[in-house]
């Protein structure tokens, strides 16, 4: 059995997605900050029958993260898929004439440091398997500048380009790296913006293995 790595678990899109690829087989790692949201979220997970455990590590701790997924790995089979999406905090958000540049060292650490700290680790591993996946989550500010949510706008800008570099460059390797855009938020009533679908969408990014970017009600680029 292989591991699907959610880094940002959650009760929300993210238990939906570990959701999605427990039912398809795989054993689910949830990496969060809080040891004890994440063991909740685990055991809900056990109960519907995946193998599921949580790891407390923060995004922005390299260290932290590197074990994390060196102990997933290790109690649940290796890593074949990783998800990047922690939720960005809200003291990222501020207007552009209010933000200044230690203001962006936050988002730069969630949103940079983090994905290129993850994706570095566990690259050995999907190249010894000959496959694997690397899924990057944003909001609609990666491809879209918004002057209200400065932080993750310039931090998401540069995760997406760290993204269609590794995805041009590990493409005839087997291992597909893809992005979800997700326009206006998760829900808000809009059907296809809801966890369960946004997961089954998720999925097809593992499965159909296409373009790069995907936006949510629109077109891969």
């Amino acid at each position: 059995m292989t591991t699907f790595a959610l880094i940002g678990a959650g009760p929300g899109l993210g238990q939906a997605t570990a959701r999605r690829f427990g039912r398809e087989g795989f054993s689910v790692a949830l990496i969060s900050r809080t040891q004890a949201n994440v063991d909740d979220l685990a055991a809900d997970l056990t109960s519907e029958g995946v193998t599921a455990r949580g790891y407390a590590a923060n995004a922005r701790d390299p260290q932290a993260l590197r074990a994390a997924l060196d102990a997933a790995a290790a109690d649940l089979g290796p890593i074949e898929v990783l998800q990047y999406s922690p939720v960005p905090a809200k003291e990222f958000m501020k207007p552009v004439l209010e933000t200044t540049a230690e203001d962006l060292v936050g988002p730069v650490e969630q949103s940079v440091y983090g994905p290129v700290t993850a994706v570095q680790h566990v690259l050995p591993g999907l190249r010894e398997l000959g496959r694997g996946t690397i899924l990057l989550i944003n909001g609609g500010s990666a491809v879209t500048p918004n002057g209200n949510v400065t932080g993750t706008s310039v931090a998401f800008a540069a995760e997406s380009a760290y993204g269609q570099m590794l995805h041009d460059a590990l493409a005839g390797e087997g291992i597909h790296v893809a992005q979800l855009i997700i326009p206006r938020g998760i829900g808000g009533g809009e059907p296809d913006h809801e966890p369960d679908a946004l997961a089954d969408r998720i999925w097809s990014l593992h499965t159909e293995r296409g373009a790069f970017r995907t936006f949510v009600g629109g077109n891969t680029a």
